[in-house]
């Protein structure tokens, strides 16, 4: 395995998403990374167990297609030419920014109508996906014009 810059932003976002993963699974009533004890409903639904199993198997849902992405990513970081790597990293950059077309609103509101805690979390996301995005967009810029 070639460690160029796609390398590098590559494996980066695969140990973030692993930590993600992990507290889906294993730590949903978690604030951290992506727990969705930060909606509010997550804890009011709980008395309700049909929406409570709704509730995990939507969360385990989101763990596992992030799951999938790591398993690709890996076999593109280990077996995927430059070339695949930086169509990879395209993939990304476009996959991870539609977040902010259909995400990003719902849980703006949902911060608004104070249904998200803490308050301002959906400013934080927005900012960590586009630190996503950033990382990817200037691994990109750098392969393709400094050859890095």
């Amino acid at each position: 395995m070639q460690l160029d810059i796609l390398s590098i932003s590559i494996i980066i976002f695969c140990i973030m998403e692993l930590g993600n993963i992990f507290i889906l699974y294993f730590m949903p009533d978690s604030k951290l990374g992506n727990g969705v004890a930060v909606f509010n409903t997550w804890f009011d639904m709980k008395n309700d167990s049909s929406m409570s199993l709704f509730a995990h198997y939507m969360a385990y849902w989101v763990a596992g297609v992030k799951l999938i992405f790591i398993f690709l990513l890996l076999v593109i970081l280990f077996t995927g030419s430059v070339t695949t790597k930086m169509w990879a990293v395209i993939a990304m950059i476009l996959s991870i920014a539609t977040y902010f077309w259909k995400l990003h609103p719902v849980i703006k509101r949902l911060d608004t109508m104070g249904k998200i805690s803490p308050k301002g979390y959906s400013k934080t996301l927005g900012y960590m996906i586009g630190g996503f995005l950033l990382m990817f967009s200037t691994a990109l810029i750098m392969h393709i014009f400094f050859k890095i």
